[in-house]
């Protein structure tokens, strides 16, 4: 387990491409993936088509949207750490915000799959962030507190220091066209890292932002040393799109 969290401590910026549901084909998600295949990418396509995008890439590195906190078992519908790490999967996106608003995902089952990941070898990829009318009201950090101490909860005895991702979402910014702001990011970053050190846990993390990110925009936040990276959706589908945007991480 170390040895992998230890490559992930040495990466300067993480760019993460959340294929979300899609592409619709088979033929569709190789061709996406033989052209997005560059260094410090993680790809995290539909489960139907790991097996096919860790054929093709050679370059990028292969993560999944989602997983299962059991090992195996009856759990219809479900995909388990040990089956993605056995198709070559290194990381799992947890607690992203559409799993938690449209499937119900509470922070208590987002801990048992941080749990499970990280059993298994795979580095987690916790998502954070609030809504609009949680901003509005003022309970940002109320929501992202609660969110990481119950996530990481079952990471407590860890043995050793353990470097998951952190990815900042704000809820609102998602799919919208509109990100945050790189200064609302940083001031993130610090309430996160200082939530984890009163919390008590043993972790580095990578803390990164994601919510309307493109090659426009992204230098904005990849500029700051405190942003470790971003995490790409809808512009993660167009392979010059997401190739732009990791030459621009690399830059720094």
């Amino acid at each position: 387990m170390c040895g992998i969290y230890d490559k992930i401590s040495s990466m300067d910026k993480i760019i993460i491409a959340n294929w979300k549901m899609n592409p619709a084909s088979l033929k569709e998600a190789e061709k996406i993936a033989k052209e997005s295949d560059v260094e410090d990418l993680i790809i995290c396509p539909p489960f139907l088509f790991l097996e096919a995008v860790s054929k093709t890439i050679h370059k990028a590195k292969l993560g999944a949207q989602d997983l299962f906190w059991e090992d195996k078992g009856a759990y219809t519908g479900e995909v388990s750490p040990v089956e993605l790490k056995n198709l070559g999967v290194k990381y799992a996106i947890i607690g992203h915000s559409e799993r938690r608003q449209n499937l119900g995902e509470t922070d208590k089952i987002v801990a048992k799959k941080i749990a499970a990941a990280v059993d298994n070898d795979l580095t987690p990829i916790l998502c954070v962030g609030e809504t609009k009318d949680e901003r509005a009201a003022g309970k940002t950090e109320e929501i992202i507190k609660r969110e990481l101490k119950i996530g990481l909860s079952l990471l407590a005895n860890q043995p050793h220091t353990l470097n998951p991702i952190i990815a900042y979402e704000p809820i609102w910014a998602i799919g919208t066209g509109t990100p945050d702001t790189p200064e609302n990011m940083l001031n993130m970053v610090k309430f996160i890292k200082e939530t984890l050190v009163t919390s008590g846990y043993t972790l580095n993390p990578k803390i990164i932002y994601g919510g309307s990110v493109n090659s426009q925009n992204a230098e904005e936040f990849l500029k700051h040393e405190e942003i470790n990276g971003a995490l790409v959706g809808g512009a993660s589908l167009k392979s010059e799109e997401i190739i732009k945007i990791v030459k621009i991480a690399k830059q720094y």
